[in-house]
């Protein structure tokens, strides 16, 4: 046989295995990978994969034999249909057979036309509609965009709540284009999800193995979807399914498209779940999966490129597919910090010493000299090969081991459902005791500075003791108490490394919140949680919580901290707390006053506050946080978003029993805060007007390009408390609030808020 001249398409670790693996045949005349990384180890050229006039004018120029695609969107693209028309090898299927992918609604009449068993679906362009087939079904569904979405088409909601939000957010505010302009709303399967690989010549057709993804950033499953964070083949069990997955799932897609005049040529990727009553179609994909591919393909002992040869021209019924049959296979996925999210990149790779059996595949990556920094949020994938799954596991760990590190980090339960490694290594976990104890450490002088002789008992015992004899001085002393979390801010403040703000947030929080009760703080207790336990972190976030605590005469009583990797993103950080303050029940706000003609009064905002940030953070996605922010200011915009929630405790206390009511304006903005403190009946106006609007809601109003009235119910638009004040006390209220107020509004008879914007 003579030498092959070889195109490859993509830049994945996918590509890199089948890169190393055409290069082992021994002919291969010549690799070429478009556009390929610095990892690859074969000439690598720019190009646009997507194009298929490009390609084949490449392949033309190149003299390539043939081209081996690797992503799904060249497929769509009709890359494979070019190539055919000009007599160019291709592995890979024509546009019309790769529908099986690209269009998820043809996927479901494909498999009812086939009788493949799948679940009970719908099709949806209308939200309305949509909402309505789901509360009728009455069962929990998975929320499908019908396009390609590059991974983010498909929801598996948590709730009732997740499951209306995914179905707006995808028919009603367009997130992801046409891709989600039509919507599928499925039956959720239970049981275990598994990848079959097979490939066809358009006639024939070969099982190459079966597959474990695990598709979360978190471990146990948990956090936002990813590419991949690592998998295992073949899967343990699966085996006794094969006659079942070959005639129910794989044939029919071959004799169907064959059947068609569209034939499949290319890999055959059936993602199953093993319900009870059987396996059951979630979806087909028309290429490799990442990193499925990196554990797959090492299997295959024969030649590889003569496999994709055969598969391309039509000769597989010749080939002699060889799978090992007494290894097992793994991969863990090393990442950047911050992935899927916002995930940092620059940091300088290891290269690792790999024994037999051990490979490390390369996705994004750049070359710096002599050295690969990592340039996207998958870095790469550390693979092993071992006689049984749990020494292919610890096998991919001991090259991770030697990769991972500030910047960068993996899952450490791959194969978790076959495979529970050591328990007696607790960092293994991803929980460290002695991270936990040096924490502890840290924060000690903080908390004890806010301690008074009313303390009983220390830091680091089970609970926190107060004494509260002199509460007997209130008139009916009553207990308030409010918890809140700071919520997503602290993926802001991450970015920034600016976490003193984060402690002061809670506290002012929660004391804002007893405040509006008429309450004053007495005690604080926090919850500090993170995916890794860093001293330095959690020490300045409990340094802010001091200092409000010292502002308000509070005690930082003391609290929690809890290293939860398998819960929170790496790199993730939750705070969240309870405060308790104490009033006489003879005083508590609001007061019964309220009534028509009881005016606004607004004090100002320091900023966002701990509300919106779910927004604010899609509106400022990709954009520099360090540059200035638009309006005249003179601070950039990661610290405009970062200004410490501020406490009103100091403005109001003095003047407590001029007032009949407050209200916290947070999540909700003024339509749904200011009702919560107005007699049934009473309603309010707000004149919007009446107060200059901060640079920064400026900036993320006209970015965001939400309407003014939803401004004001996701932002506070510079009000951060609104009392309500009987006109007579106005006087004594205003001589007694040491700073600038205005009269923003007032209270109505007609139920709800009008906002006044003239």
């Amino acid at each position: 046989m003579s030498g092959l001249k070889v195109l490859l398409l993509g830049s994945g670790a996918r590509e890199h295995a089948m890169a190393e693996a055409i290069l082992a045949s021994a002919r291969i005349e010549e690799l070429v990978a478009a556009p390929g990384n610095a990892g690859f180890n074969c000439r690598c050229i720019d190009l646009d994969i997507a194009n298929p006039a490009l390609v084949v004018a490449t392949a033309m120029a190149e003299e390539i034999d043939l081209v081996v695609v690797g992503p799904e969107v060249p497929l769509m693209a009709g890359v494979a249909d070019a190539l055919a028309t000009a007599e160019i090898a291709c592995f890979g299927p024509t546009a019309e057979a790769a529908m099986l992918e690209g269009s998820k609604s043809f996927t479901r009449e494909f498999a009812q036309a086939h009788n493949i068993p799948g679940p009970i679906w719908k099709r949806f362009t209308n939200s309305k509609d949509a909402i309505a087939w789901y509360r009728e079904f009455g069962k929990e569904v998975v929320v499908k965009a019908d396009g390609l979405a590059a991974g983010k088409g498909v929801i598996v909601p948590e709730s009732r709540e997740e499951t209306l939000e995914a179905i707006v957010e995808l028919l009603d505010n367009k997130t992801l284009g046409e891709a989600g302009a039509t919507i599928l709303l499925e039956e959720r399967l239970v049981g275990e999800e598994i990848s079959v690989f097979a490939v066809s010549d358009g006639t024939e057709f070969a099982l190459l193995s079966t597959a474990q993804d695990h598709k979360r950033v978190g471990e146990g499953d948990v956090g936002p979807n990813t590419g991949g964070m690592g998998a295992f083949a073949p899967v343990p069990g699966a085996s006794k399914y094969e006659a079942e997955i070959i005639e129910k799932f794989i044939k029919p897609v071959v004799d169907g498209m064959a059947a068609a005049d569209t034939p499949y040529v290319g890999v055959i990727y059936a993602g199953l779940m093993l319900c009870d009553d059987g396996p059951r179609l979630i979806e087909y994909n028309c290429r490799f999966g990442d990193p499925e591919a990196q554990v797959i393909i090492p299997l295959i002992q024969s030649d590889f490129l003569d496999l994709i040869e055969a598969v391309a021209k039509g000769t597989l019924r010749s080939y002699e597919l060889d799978i090992a049959s007494d290894s097992y296979s793994a991969g863990v996925v090393l990442a950047s910090k911050g992935y899927p999210v916002k995930p940092k990149l620059g940091a300088e790779l290891v290269d690792p010493v790999c024994r037999v059996g051990q490979k490390v595949y390369y996705a994004g990556v750049a070359q710096d000299g002599n050295s690969l920094r990592s340039a996207g949020g998958r870095i790469a994938t550390a693979t092993a090969i071992a006689a049984t799954l749990p020494e292919a596991i610890e096998g991919c760990y001991e090259v991770i081991d030697q990769m991972a590190g500030a910047e960068m980090f993996a899952r450490q339960d791959i194969g978790f459902r076959h495979y529970e490694r050591s328990s007696s290594a607790y960092e293994r976990a991803g929980v460290s005791i002695d991270a936990g104890a040096e924490t502890t450490r840290r924060i000690a002088s903080a908390v004890k500075s806010t301690h008074t002789e009313a303390v009983v008992g220390s830091l680091g015992g089970f609970g926190g003791v107060l004494d509260v004899s002199n509460l007997s001085d209130l008139d009916q002393p009553v207990l308030v108490a409010s918890t809140d979390g700071v919520g997503t801010k602290t993926l802001l403040a991450e970015q920034m490394n600016m976490w003193e703000g984060i402690g002061s947030d809670i506290v002012n929080h929660c004391i804002n919140d007893v405040l509006v009760q008429g309450a004053k703080p007495l005690f604080f207790m926090d919850t500090v949680a993170s995916a890794k336990l860093d001293p330095e972190v959690v020490g300045r976030v409990v340094d802010g919580m001091a200092e409000s605590c010292r502002q308000a005469n509070c005690v930082l009583l003391g609290g929690e901290t809890a290293e939860m990797g398998d819960l929170l993103t790496h790199g993730g950080v939750d705070v969240s707390g309870t405060l308790v303050g104490a009033a006489a029940g003879t005083k508590l706000l609001p007061t019964p006053n309220i009534k028509p003609g009881h005016l606004l009064v607004g004090l100002a905002s320091s900023g966002l506050h701990t509300n919106g940030y779910t927004l604010a953070r899609k509106v400022v996605s990709g954009v520099d946080l360090n540059g200035a922010l638009p309006g005249g200011t003179d601070i950039s915009i990661g610290e405009a978003l970062l200004a410490p929630h501020r406490s009103y405790l100091q403005s109001l206390e003095r003047v407590l029993e001029t007032v009949d009511g407050l209200a916290h304006i947070t999540g909700g903005g003024f339509i749904e805060n200011l009702p919560r403190v107005l007699p049934e009946g009473c309603g309010a106006v707000v004149n919007t007007s009446s107060w200059e609007v901060p640079a920064l809601f400026n900036y993320l109003v006209s970015v965001s390009g939400i309407s003014q009235d939803e401004a004001y119910r996701v932002f506070n638009m510079g009000v951060g408390m609104v009392a309500i004040v009987d006109p007579a006390k106005f006087s004594d209220f205003e001589s007694g609030v040491d700073e600038d107020i205005k009269v923003i509004g007032e209270v109505t008879s007609s139920p709800g808020v009008e906002l006044n914007h003239d």
